[in-house]
This record gives structure tokens, C-alpha cells and sequence, in this order.
């Protein structure tokens, strides 16, 4: 028996989006932390780029070392602690990417910057660039036999380029010849998707969050229709704290656009999780109530799912895809 047409913006199964890779098991942003998550079944793979000081596209959630790399345990780098430099971001004290070629780089490795996920694996991965990521992802489709596609994201777009280092050229010439799979360009800052509309065949992603609760989005989704094509909320934007659920999948979705939440931890589980199933608003594609254990991560997922959401970025892929696929079941 097929399933019921989702509830999604196109009535497809939500994608999963592996959040850094596979990040609640190696550490992120590693090209170890790609391959799992697509082992696991993910259908993208989320790289954050920054840019090296000879203009490399590499992967870091952040501009500084600090957190995710044995960069202070290198002598030889001592004297590049430094303040932040970009006066619109926060102050602090630390190793920052663009002070670094990209050989320099390579000599550090990857760790865990998450408290309780293992340690196992850190000091055994390089800081990947974006060219060994999309050669990984295509590799990978192809051995899978199914598309496998990237989402990255430009972070601290308008700092880069007020330094000179602009996003829009490599980043255009790192995916014209990737073809494994489906492509989104996301970002916080609006200016690099505007620039960038017309230019890719990219699906673009604006983030948004709450500035303050109960707020709404920071930029107005009528606004972000206008050069956009999908948007990616904090999930808390849908589900709140205050025990509700808000009406912005289906405002979205009413201006063309896809939702894309953020982000979906098996060690981070939301307390509002408990309160929709008290209040048995779990249903399945058919609107039928599931019953479903409070403390698994799969509740979770479910009332997304129900409430239409096109994708889910997660640290833990593999227990996305058994959620998407126990929904599907769930209605049978």
C-alpha cells in the first residue's frame, strides 16, 4: 500500500539533512562525519564554510579554532591567538581561520566540541575543504547507487567580504560541475543569497531565529519570498517553549516556501515534546493519533513531520531516516 501524499510543501518525505555530518558520533565538519551520515541514509550533507587565508573554501561551523581542533596543543601557532576582528561579531580571545593557509591547517585535527558525545575519535581527522567534500559526496552517490546531496552554508558572509575575501566565486565554481545530487546555498545574512539569485540553480535557504520570545521569525517570511526559496527556523519558531505551535509551516508554505528546522539532537531531547504527546496531538499522515514514548527521539520528529516540515537538520541521521521511515509505517 503506498503512503498518504506528506504534508509537505511538494507532498515528497521530508529530507534529512545531516547537521555538520554525523555529528553526534564523529566529530563535525570531517569528512569521517560525512561519510557516516551518508551511510547512515542521509540525503544531505551539511557543510559550513569559511574561508582560509589563501582564499580556500574549508569546513568549520565557526571562524575560530579553538572549540573543534587541537590548535591550542601547536606551539607553532602560539603567537596567533588573537581578538575577534569583526566588530559585529562576539568579543573573545582565540585562533582565527582566516589567519591560516590551508597547508597550515591541515596540520591540526579535528575534536569533539560537544560535552558528553565521545572523544574517541578526536585527533584523527583533517579539516576538509569544500572541493573533498562534494569529490566524498559524489563518490559515495555513486557507490550507493541514490543522489546525495549538499547544503552549505556561508558563514560571517559580510565579514569575509569586508576583508576581501568574497563567498560568490568559489562557492559557484566549487558546484558547477557537482551533479551527485540536490544543492542548497543557506545562510544568516540575506545580502550573499540576493547577490547570489540568478546566478545558481541552488535552492536558497534563509536562516532565521527568534530575536526574542514570541517575537516571530528575525526577518518576515513575506521578505525572504522575494529572493529565496525556502527558509530554515529554528524549530522553536514552530514549536515553542510556551507550549504552542505556531502557524509558520503553513505561512511558508503559502508563499512558496520550504521549511528546513533546526537543529535535532538525540542528547538535546525538547521538553515540549512532552506536552504535545500529554495533549495526544501526535497524529499520522492519516490524522490518526500515535502513541509514542515521550523520551524517544522519534517523538520529536513525528510532530514535525505532521506539521509539514520539508526537512530536518539532525546530528544524529540515522535516527532521522528510522523516524521518517516509522512514520511512513505508522499509517499503514
Amino acid at each position: 500500500m503506498e503512503h498518504s501524499r506528506w504534508p509537505t510543501l511538494d507532498g515528497e518525505a521530508p529530507l534529512i539533512i545531516a547537521h555538520r555530518g554525523a555529528s553526534g558520533y564523529r566529530p563535525e565538519h570531517t569528512l569521517a562525519a560525512y561519510d557516516l551520515a551518508i551511510g547512515q541514509g542521509a540525503d544531505v550533507i551539511e557543510p559550513d564554510l569559511v574561508i582560509t587565508k589563501d582564499g580556500v573554501l574549508v569546513a568549520r561551523h565557526d571562524r575560530y579554532l579553538s572549540t573543534t581542533t587541537d590548535v591550542a596543543d601547536h606551539p607553532e601557532f602560539a603567537n596567533r591567538k588573537k581578538p575577534n576582528a569583526d566588530p559585529n561579531d562576539s568579543p573573545r580571545e582565540d585562533w582565527w581561520v582566516e589567519d591560516f593557509t590551508l597547508e597550515e591547517l591541515k596540520t591540526l585535527r579535528a575534536v569533539q566540541p560537544f560535552p558528553g558525545r565521545s572523544d574517541a575519535y578526536d585527533g584523527q581527522y583533517e579539516i576538509p575543504t569544500f572541493e573533498e567534500i562534494l569529490a566524498l559526496a559524489a563518490r559515495r552517490a555513486s557507490e550507493a547507487g541514490r543522489p546525495v546531496g549538499v547544503y552549505p552554508e556561508t558563514k560571517h558572509p559580510g565579514y569575509f567580504e569586508s576583508i576581501g575575501m568574497d563567498f560568490e566565486q568559489p562557492l559557484l565554481a566549487a558546484l558547477e560541475a557537482f551533479e551527485a545530487g540536490p544543492v542548497f546555498i543557506q545562510s544568516f545574512e540575506p545580502e550573499i543569497l540576493k547577490r547570489l539569485k540568478g546566478k545558481t540553480d541552488a535552492t536558497l535557504v534563509q536562516l532565521v531565529f527568534e530575536e526574542a520570545p514570541g517575537a516571530g521569525s528575525n526577518i518576515p517570511l513575506t521578505e525572504i519570498a522575494d529572493y529565496a526559496d525556502a527558509v530554515g527556523p529554528s524549530k522553536f519558531l514552530i514549536l515553542t517553549d510556551d507550549e504552542d505551535w505556531t502557524s509558520f509551516v503553513k505561512d511558508a508554505h503559502a508563499l512558496g516556501l520550504k521549511v528546513h528546522p533546526w537543529t535535532f539532537r538525540n542528547d538535546q531531547p525538547s521538553s515540549v515534546v512532552h506536552y504535545f504527546l500529554d495533549t495526544a496531538y501526535l497524529v499520522n499522515m492519516r490524522g490518526e493519533e500515535v502513541s509514542l514514548d515521550p523520551e524517544s527521539p522519534d517523538a520529536e520528529y513525528f510532530m514535525y513531520f505532521s506539521l509539514g516540515v520539508d526537512g530536518v537538520f539532525t546530528d544524529f541521521p540515522d535516527t532521522g531516516v528510522k523516524a521518517r521511515a516509522e512514520y511512513i509505517e505508522s499509517e499503514r
